[in-house]
């Protein structure tokens, strides 16, 4: 198997899903003179569904990695072009419109910590969503636990960079939190533990490509759209209480499922380079939940209560979108289809 280090891809090399994503790669790369908003507002005209929409999730995808420099080859003086700004914006507004309307109500807690802790809790622990986790343990292929980790290298291969976009906007005791589990995340002052490239190397120890977007091209709409979601309310101050609750939740719902994915890869044959990331999820998250419920979402709560309503959206949203995904994946594989747009022995679904 491949053990070599890649680099990102190459914006130019990725393929447009339709007209909107075809001109912003276009306008990147400096060949169209496209009117972008235009063009976006026509996109959103065409579709009822956005989060499932390729092409608008495409173009969010590429527009939101100009901010991150995830992707080779973009020009970092085009993060705060004026156009493309435009374009994301306009995108956003019925993006955001789209999210709120799969979240149920939840009724507002007391803004203090043992109010929104009390709640997040209750909310996760109550996630009755398709079990993607319980299949992959116990039911997966080999192919399909591969299919997996590609699914989720769109998120993973960056993991926790679109919640660190909160840290300046915090102050006191819930930046402090922040701080604590991000420094977890990015490995503690060990380059080699800093969790995006622990599962890099998963991905070489299964013989795939660790380079960031290497798969970008095959990964349905909709885990784009986690991602898309992820960055919005990173990179939007006005929104910092969702991104705060989304991590309160993502990490409440990672211990117990990363254990038995680690199970399930076992089962399948995979060795410790491969597992070792979802091993050191099981310890590490567990206590994560405590400080990201409690001393994050919670002091957030109580230090700004006018944040409460989207500490809870949050992460309503980050367990409906992931439960868009599971159901995805579930219905292709217990039909014996391939999750992605090109399965891996490379025929176009």
């Amino acid at each position: 198997m491949d053990t070599t280090r890649s680099g990102p891809v190459d914006f130019r090399l990725l393929r447009p899903r339709g007209p909107l994503s075809s001109a912003i790669l276009q306008n990147l790369s400096g060949r169209n003179d496209v009117d972008l908003v235009a063009a976006a507002k026509r996109s959103i005209a065409d579709t009822d569904e956005i989060l499932v929409e390729g092409d608008i999730q495409l173009a969010l995808f590429v527009l939101y990695a100009l901010a991150y420099g995830s992707l080779s080859g973009l020009d970092p003086r085009r993060e705060w072009d004026a156009d493309l700004l435009a374009v994301r914006s306009t995108l956003e507004r019925p993006f955001e419109t789209a999210i709120r309307s799969i979240v149920p109500h939840h009724p507002l807690p007391e803004p203090s910590v043992r109010g929104v802790a009390t709640t997040l809790f209750a909310l996760t622990a109550g996630d009755g969503g398709p079990s993607l986790t319980r299949f992959l343990a116990k039911k997966a292929t080999r192919e399909q636990a591969l299919e997996f980790l590609i699914l989720r290298s769109i998120y993973t291969l960056r993991e926790a960079d679109p919640h660190s976009w909160a840290i300046p906007r915090l102050t006191g005791r819930a930046k402090a939190a922040l701080v604590e589990i991000q420094a977890d995340e990015y490995g503690g002052g060990r380059a080699d533990r800093i969790h995006a490239e622990i599962f890099a190397k998963s991905m070489r120890g299964a013989g795939l490509n660790d380079g960031y977007g290497a798969y970008a091209d095959v990964v349905p709409a909709v885990t784009l759209t986690a991602l898309n979601m992820m960055s919005m309310f990173g990179l939007n101050r006005r929104l910092v209480g969702a991104i705060v609750g989304h991590l309160a939740a993502f990490e409440m719902t990672s211990s117990i499922p990363n254990r038995l994915y680690g199970d399930g890869l076992r089962r399948l044959g995979f060795g410790e380079d491969v597992t070792d990331y979802f091993d050191e999820h099981v310890e590490a998250d567990a206590v994560h939940e405590q400080i990201a419920g409690r001393d994050l979402a919670g002091t957030l709560a109580e230090d700004h209560p006018e944040l409460l309503p989207d500490i809870i959206f949050g992460a309503a949203a980050c367990l409906a979108v992931d439960g868009l995904i599971a159901e995805h994946v579930l219905d292709c594989w217990q039909d014996d289809r391939s999750a992605l747009l090109t399965t891996l022995t490379g025929a176009r679904r």
